[in-house]
This record gives C-alpha cells, structure tokens and sequence, in this order.
C-alpha cells in the first residue's frame, strides 16, 4: 500500500526522473469515459473506467462443403484458420496517492485528457469539499459530491462480490500471517466497522439495505491526537513505526502486577491488561515514545475491538470487516485488533480485513456515477498484470519495499464477458476452496513453483514470439512481457500474499494477464491447429480399434486412452521437452509412458462396478488439451456415454491458456468428427451432445466462478456425474472439491516434483470416482 512515509522516489512527482513512468499509472486514459475520486485526510483515490483495445485470436472453420465434405485426409488442408482481431473491452482503475501529489496528478491527467464527453467527477471523502475548487479548474469537470457512507458500502459490496480472497483473517504469529478466505457466494450480512478519525459501525443487509447502528468518537484521530500529544510525533506512520518497537508491559498495569499472577477464579490470565498507561502513575521514571505509543495503540484498538464484538452479538453477526485510515494494512494494527476481538468473543467472531480496504470510497463513488451503465450486472476480475498487491507496510517484514512501492498504488479490474457464479453441483459453495495447495503457506511448494515458472519463462518468450512471426515486433513485446512477469515473480518471493493466496493456478493465471498486457492473446494457437489436425486423421483408426474389444477391455482401453491423450499437455516442461525433441512422439508412445496399475490413485474398480448398473442421466465433462487429447482421449469416451444413453455436456475455455481447447476451436473439432462419426453426429443433432463455455481462461478450474449459462445448462439437464480432467483442473485443482453428484477426477502426473510429493513418479495416474455419502450404496 502506498504509504505516506514512503517517498524515496515520490519526490520527483510526476516529471520525467520519476521511476515509474506517468502512462504506466494513469493507463489508458486517453479512453476514460467516467472518473470519480475519494480524497481522505492524507490519501486521494482516484477511480476512472475506460475502454482497452487489445488483441484476440480468433479461429474460423474453412468451408469444406465446396469439396463435397470433410476431406483432410487427402487434401493437407488445415482444420481452420486463426487471425488475430483487436477488441475492445471496459476496464476499472484505481490509482492511490499522497494528497502532496494531487495537483501534479491532475495536471497529468488534464494534459492528456481527450475526452471531452466526460462532463461530471463524483467525489467523496472530507477532502471532496477541499480540494473541489482545484478540481473543478484543473479538469474542467464539474465536482458532484456523493455521500461517504454510502459510497463506501457500495464498494464493499462490490469488492467482496468481484475479487476472490479480497478478505483474510491477520495472524501474527503463524506461517503465514495472512489467511485469506474464500469468497462467499452470499456476502450478506456483515458488519462493517469503519475506523477514520472516529468509528462508525454499521451494519450491512442487502446491496441497498445498511443502518450505522453504533460508533465512537475514540479512533485514529485519537491515536493520532493523543500520539502527538505524547510523542511529539506529528505523521501518523510514524507513530505507528514506534509503536511497532515498543514494548507496551513498561507502561501497561497488567493483572499479575495486581495480583502476583493470573486471577483464575475470573480466567483473567496474568499477562492481561489491567489497566492502560496504569504505570505511569506510580513509576517515577521517563517513558520511551515506542513503549507509549505500543500502550496506546492497544488501548485504541482493544477499545475498538470490544465495540465490534458488542455490536456484533447484539445482532447475530460473525462476519466483521475492519477497514479505514486507521488499518491500512498496518500489521501491529491488525493485530492487536484481531487479538481484542479473539479475546473478548473467544474465537466465535472474526476480525476480516480487506486487501482493497483503501478504494472502497472510490469504488462506491463510480458505482454512483455508473448506475445507468449497471456495473453490477457484470462479472469482473482482477487484473494481476496491471495490480500492484498488498503490501505489508512493516519494513522489518521486507527492508526492499520501499524501494519497490514508491507512493503509487494501483488496482485494475476487467470486466468479464461473462457473468460467472457457482457451479450448482457443488455439495457446499460457502467451503469450496479451489485450490489444492496454498503457497503462502508452504514455503518449500512456493519456492519450487516459483523457480519452475522461472525456468520455463525462456520458453513462453519463444513460443510468444513464434506465435507471430510475421510481426517485427514481437521480439520486443516478448521481452517486456518477460521483465513484466519476472518482476511479479520477484514481488511474490518477498510478498506471497500481494493478491491473495499464492496458488499453481494464480501464478499462471498472472502470467496469462501479462501475455495478454503485450498482445499475446493466444501463444499456442498454431501449435493446437497442428495437433488438431493430426489427431483427426488417427480418430476413425482408433474407434474401430475399439468397437473390436470385448465390453470390459473397451473399458479400461477408453481410460487409458483417456489418460495417454492427457499426456500432451505444452504446460509441463517435461513434456513439452519431448514433444519439441521428437516431432515422431503419438499416441500409442504416451500410452507406454503411463505408470502400470494399481495406479498413484486407483478408483478403477468401483468405476466399473458403477457402469455395470444404470446409465447416468447426464455428464459435465470439463475438457483439457487440444489434440490428442480431446480428439483421441476425450471423444471416444464421451462416446461411449452417449452409446449407453448419458447426456453429454463438453465445458471448455472461453478463453486461450497454453494449450487447452478453447469453445470457439472445440465446435469446429466436433463438426468435423460429426462428419466422420454416426454417433456423434446424431447426439449433435438430437441436442445429447451440448457443448458451452465455462467462463475460464485459465489452465486450472475455479468452480465457484464458472458461466451462468454453464450453471443453467447444469440444472436443467439434472446432471448426475462429473468428469474433470487435466493436472490443472483436477490435481492442482479440484482434487478436494466436494460435489453433490458422481465424479471422476482423473490426471496424468507429468511434474517430477509434484509426483514425488504425492508418493509417486512421472507419469503417474491419478484416477479418483468419488459417490457423494448421501448416495453411497445406491447402485
């Protein structure tokens, strides 16, 4: 976070020496279409929304009808073509600043401010009214001032709704001293607990539904006020610095200075305290700043928390979020607040806070601005190429962060083309936890990650640029794109929790957004046409080798072929290596490379048990890798289902990731084995076969943000079994997801590290079915 303190390199302002230059924090702002702007006591936030022209990779299936059908066999002619199209998407930006700069900002801004359809700035905040007049005659826009608390429970809304591990729970003394939680699909109700000059507590019901039910006139003003008073310390960060050094017990009376130990008869341990500041009373001696402002932020925050807790029993509310000038980030503040609120409630409520906690004014204030646009009615993420993270404010926690995060703080979010929801199988949506391992946590997965995305970033940078060779300057683009990604992968070392949880799945989504951040929309696109159509030619040959085995060798021969179409996956360096080194290296060669049963994870058994009794009324089959994979793997077992009479439902990626099928590819893949497969061309006629986006452009698999058309199709098919495949999806993901019907969870293990982890080697299989209890037995 952007911290007062912190302006090493803030003092150039916004001329030509300042490190970071003025187009990479006022981005896109030729584009701006509407601004608003939260300006506290020390802080200004400006928030503005424009449109970004990018590229996208578009296929578009060749008209093979002229030739009287599909003829690849014998005319080489590729499956599609692919051309990359700009379009134009809506973007958010949140920019956070020292007051000092406000005039230099606004300069910037009005200098190449081209829009001059922007008549209006909402404002909010205290400093609205201050600075008003110096808005109003730098941009040329009328100042429209909106109300404070409502701005700020509307940005609350929105950033618990929008950004997944937005809230985390602060412990001091653990591993990792942020826990972040999942987002929760019903935000409401919460109390939120809002710590400016004063408190304001209020209490959250709906989207329009909030009351201020409580408060005190004992906040940061009064940690500030008496902090001076006591220090002769006037900056509030630095008063927070020397209370990060004190030592509180020096001046504190504690309850075994009372009582000689801990009175057990009320549970008071002796380490309580009894009374704030009680020694100074009596000692005769000079206290230090550090132990006086430690004395008195605990005091504040103890009051606070004790507050928090009342008001929260009094109406049944767990949920507490803390935000304002006060918290910031600061992790003396959160913990001593999380302390008091553990103490007095004894772990029945939790003390949350918010990663974003400093934009929820300006957020609001857009939101106000944009109603008629209905922001809301859209899904949005995070955009981690363009977002800057949370930073712990702490020096001793990372002695380089100064350095690193100068006085500009900044958060972009994109808005979705589509709006994303819970996948309603899940068993229950307010646990679901995509990720199978936390990297914030575990140090020794964390480093190992990180240096394998290193590694493998020489190889990203030549695919990118071979993706379009035709481009002269793509070599370039290529090379910011890797300075980009390797800075972010530098950030992560020092501050694992910059987004929120480090995952698998969130660095290789991060790598995703600065690919797209240089125009790289799709790396692979060329790659998968070629792999795609080779695998078609091999389908026919391979079904008919099929149809000749017994009903039980069919069986295990579709799961192996299953798994050996798995094994083509460009994301695993091991793999990738090989099919690089040995253009020759097919089908029948992965089959050999798979571990031999019993397997890493062996549900084989019950899986076949289970096909002996009824068909399953319908499959959701979360889809992999191009090729192969989906052609030679995927369709032959999809087949099958539909042979037994299960409806099938193909979800793959709307959007490109490595080297994953994309919607758009998958309905051109199907047309064609359509025209060369009886039994796909009929459950594609007779609406069996369905194929839909599943909001994803990742290579791993969040089910609690999947399209609502996915969902729709979901419930309305009363879907009773579901097949996810792929390391991302299924092992780096989803391994632990709880569903309320049948699944099959199955992958080839192709990282040596990640199979030694799980007890085995590369290639290991993993092949989980799982019954939901309530079903257990059924069949």
């Amino acid at each position: 976070m952007a911290t007062p303190g912190g302006t090493d390199r803030a003092s150039h302002s916004l001329d030509k020496s300042i490190t970071l230059p003025p187009d990479e924090i006022f981005r896109n702002l030729e584009n701006a279409k509407r601004f608003a702007i939260d300006i506290g006591g020390s802080l200004t936030k400006l928030a503005y929304y424009s449109t970004v022209q990018h590229k996208v990779a578009k296929v578009r299936s060749f008209d093979h009808t002229a030739k009287g059908g599909f003829q690849h066999d014998s005319d080489g002619e590729p499956l599609y073509e692919i051309s990359v199209q700009e379009e134009i998407t809506a973007r958010l930006h949140f920019i956070k600043f020292e007051n000092t700069y406000i005039e230099t900002c606004l300069d910037f801004i009005k200098d190449h401010l081209v829009n001059t359809e922007t008549k209006v700035i909402k404002a909010t905040g205290g400093g609205a009214h201050k600075f008003k007049d110096l808005i109003e005659k730098k941009l040329k826009l009328k100042v429209d001032k909106e109300d404070e608390m409502t701005c700020l429970i509307k940005g609350c809304n929105f950033v618990l709704r929008n950004i997944p591990h937005e809230a985390f729970v602060y412990a001091k003394h653990a591993d990792s001293e942020f826990r972040f939680q999942n987002t929760h699909p019903d935000i409401f109700p919460y109390l939120l607990v809002n710590i400016g000059s004063g408190v304001s507590i209020v209490k959250v019901e709906s989207e329009d539904k909030y009351e201020r039910i409580g408060g005190s006139s004992i906040g940061g003003g009064t940690f500030w006020g008496l902090g001076a008073l006591l220090t002769k310390t006037k900056r509030f960060d630095e008063l927070l610095q020397l209370a990060s050094k004190g030592q509180h017990t020096n001046v504190d009376m504690l309850v075994k200075d009372i009582y000689g130990g801990a009175y057990g008869s009320l549970g008071l341990t002796g380490d309580l305290i009894a009374s704030s500041f009680g020694k100074s009373a009596t000692a005769d001696k000079e206290f230090s700043k550090e132990d006086m402002a430690k004395s008195l932020l605990h005091m504040i925050s103890n009051d606070i928390g004790q507050l928090a807790c009342l008001y929260a029993r009094l109406h049944n509310l767990t949920r507490v979020y803390f935000g304002g000038f006060f918290i910031r980030g600061h992790p003396v503040t959160m913990h001593t607040i999380t302390y008091s609120i553990n103490f007095f409630t004894k772990g029945e409520v939790q003390a949350l806070f918010l990663r974003h906690e400093g934009y929820l004014g300006a957020i609001g204030a857009f939101l106000k601005g944009a109603e008629e646009d209905n922001p809301n009615q859209y899904s949005w993420g995070e955009n981690y190429a363009g977002s800057s993270g949370l930073m712990s404010v702490s020096p001793d926690l990372n002695p380089m962060q100064r350095a690193r995060s100068g006085t500009f703080d900044m958060l972009e979010m994109d808005r979705l083309e589509r709006q994303l929801v819970n996948l309603p199988l899940l068993q229950d949506p307010s646990s679901y936890i995509p990720d199978t391992v936390d990297l914030t946590e575990d140090a020794l997965a964390r480093e190992y990650w990180l240096y394998c995305f290193e590694e493998a970033l020489d190889g990203v940078v030549k695919r990118a640029v071979a993706s379009q060779r035709d481009q002269p300057e793509a070599a370039e683009r290529a090379e910011k794109f890797r300075q980009k990604y390797r800075h972010k992968l530098q950030t992560l070392r020092h501050q694992p929790f910059a987004y929120g949880s480090l995952t698998v799945r969130s660095l290789l989504d991060t790598r995703e957004h600065c690919l797209n951040e240089f125009n790289f929309p799709d790396p692979y696109s060329k790659i998968k046409q070629r792999e795609n159509d080779m695998a078609l030619k091999y389908y026919q040959k391979v079904v008919k080798s099929l149809e000749e085995l017994s009903w039980d060798q069919r069986q295990f021969a579709l799961v192996r072929g299953l798994l050996a179409g798995n094994v083509f996956d460009w994301g695993a360096k091991a793999v990738s290596d090989v099919l690089e080194s040995d253009p020759e290296f097919g089908f029948e060669q992965a089959k050999h490379q798979l571990q031999e049963r019993p397997w890493l994870v062996d549900a084989y058994n019950q899986w076949i048990e289970r096909l002996k009794g009824p068909p399953h009324k319908c499959a959701l089959f979360f889809v992999d890798n191009s090729g192969m994979d989906i052609i030679l793997g995927v369709f032959p077992f999809v087949r099958e289902l539909l042979i037994r009479g299960t409806e099938v439902v193909l979800a793959s990626n709307s959007g490109p990731a490595l080297n994953d099928v994309t919607n758009s590819e998958l309905q051109i893949v199907t047309e064609r084995i359509a025209a060369m497969d009886p039994v796909i061309q009929a459950a594609v006629k007779e609406d069996r076969l369905t194929l839909v986006q599943s909001g994803s452009s990742s290579p791993c698999l969040d089910l609690s943000r999947l399209d609502k058309v996915l969902a729709t199709v979901v419930r309305e098919r009363s879907t009773d079994l579901v097949v996810i495949e792929g390391m991302g999806r299924a092992i780096h993901t989803n391994y632990y997801a709880m569903l309320s019907c049948e699944s099959l969870k199955l992958a080839v293990i192709k990282n040596s590290w990640l199979a030694e982890r799980l007890g085995g080697k590369i290639f290991s299989v993993v092949f989980k079915y799982e019954v939901p209890s309530k079903t257990q037995g059924q069949y």
